[in-house]
């Protein structure tokens, strides 16, 4: 029996492909949805732009049929359908003045009608008032991980104490018996001793370890302070892996380490051109306004938690006795430059070291499109915490950083790290810890 998918607005835009992601079933576009579409079509947002991509295909399988009796899809054999038959407001138990009541009237009415019916919405709300009603209420899960097993990036396994010291001394490469994903680390441990350990990367061979790349004591002044921040450092010093994902809570020391690796990139090696940072301005991605000063003055509140990063850098540059600079400095010399991310959009960036900081707040989409802005010679790094997300219709499972994290892993240009440890403070490790 074909089953009926009844979209929320919010599904939509949060992927517009959702309109062909349910096989040979009936997809329902409840006219309030349509309406609400409408409102978003001219924003220039990434939820203007679904809205309008979603519009556009309304409009192309218009052309094959009738909405309101249904098209049928030729690549999934499933139908679209524009629903305009209201529900009496006596015949459903919650007020019509609510938008998110009058689309779940629809599934309310279909399923009176008999048909088999799942409401699907980002809204957590709009599903637990539907399941109150009796409704089969879904999230929209096409681009959903498992967080629990969200790839780390560096495991840990148990060898003997002669394969430790020949890798540390004679050999250059080891076979484990275990197969591993590319620039995965692990942490080689002696079975005869639970203290001797090595810390060893997988380059090209699954499987197969070598010891890290010699890298400075510190970078730009700042000292790694675990293995987990030795991990990051190796990759993001790695020119040969153009994609970094660096994972963890706050304070981990992830915003940190990108920034002090880009400077050193930029500024000793001369690798790239610039160090380009940017980050979600509002969770949903809107733009920064009409507000008045140049972009640098209005991004300044925004970009506050860089600029903190950026001067502690510094200042550890200048204690170990090189040339101090100024934030400023480094801002009007183009060294670094700090853009929204609502700007990326349509850019070609060839040749830069590039920050997204807040990654967790960009839906899978918007992810995918800030990755396709990365031009030759470019390196681009992802920051942020799953389990820290402003955007409301994302979660720990659906943000595009968690999904990055797992479809990447596979691929040799891709390294990640899941940072554990906080490193801000006596303070800040006993509050992530305990509260």
């Amino acid at each position: 029996m074909e089953k009926f998918f009844v979209l929320d607005t919010n599904v939509l835009l949060h992927d517009p492909n959702a309109l062909f992601s349910f096989a040979d079933n009936a997809v329902v576009i409840p006219i309030d949805v349509l309406e609400e579409l409408d409102r978003f079509k001219n924003e220039n947002t990434e939820m203007g732009r679904n809205a309008r991509t979603v519009i556009r295909a309304l409009d192309q399988l218009r052309r094959s049929g009738n909405l309101h009796d249904g098209v049928r899809v030729q690549k999934t054999g499933g139908r679209v359908i524009v629903d305009f038959q209201p529900t009496p407001q006596e015949e459903f138990p919650l007020s019509h003045e609510v938008a998110d009541n009058k689309i779940i009237s629809t599934a309310y009415r279909l399923q009176k009608e008999g048909q088999r019916v799942i409401f699907i919405s980002k809204d957590i709300n709009a599903r637990v008032k539907a399941d109150s009603l009796g409704i089969k209420a879904m999230d929209f899960e096409k681009e959903k991980v498992d967080i629990e097993t969200l790839y780390p990036g560096w495991r840990e396994v148990r060898v003997s104490r002669e394969e430790i010291d020949s890798l540390t001394k004679r050999v250059k490469t080891l076979k484990l018996d275990c197969p591993t994903f590319p620039n995965e680390f692990v942490v080689l441990r002696a079975k005869e001793d639970e203290h001797k350990t090595l810390l060893v990367r997988t380059r090209g061979i699954p499987g197969e370890v070598s010891k890290l790349k010699e890298i400075p004591p510190s970078i730009m002044g700042i000292k790694p302070r675990n293995k987990q921040q030795v991990m990051s450092f190796e990759l993001l010093l790695d020119d040969d892996v153009q994609l970094v994902a660096l994972v963890g809570q706050a304070g981990t020391g992830k915003t940190l380490i990108a920034l002090a690796a880009g400077l050193h990139k930029v500024m000793k090696e001369k690798r790239y051109d610039r160090l380009l940072v940017s980050r979600p301005i509002l969770p949903l991605g809107k733009d920064i306004g009409y507000l008045p000063g140049s972009k640098e003055a209005k991004l300044e509140n925004w970009m506050q938690p860089i600029f903190d990063n950026l001067t502690l850098i510094l200042q550890a540059s200048k204690e170990q006795g090189k040339k101090p600079k100024r934030v400023e400095d480094l801002t009007q010399s183009r060294v670094l430059e700090l853009e929204p991310l609502t700007y990326m959009r349509g850019r070609s960036i060839p040749n830069q070291f590039i920050i997204v900081d807040e990654a967790q707040n960009l839906t899978p989409h918007e992810v995918k499109t800030v990755i396709s802005r990365a031009g030759e010679g470019s390196k681009l790094v992802l920051t942020g915490d799953p389990y820290q997300i402003d955007n409301p219709y994302l979660d720990s499972s659906s943000n595009g950083l968690s999904y990055t994290v797992e479809r990447m892993k596979n691929q040799k240009l891709f390294g990640s790290v899941l940072l554990t440890r906080s490193e801000r403070s006596t303070l800040a490790s006993i509050a992530a810890e305990i509260l």
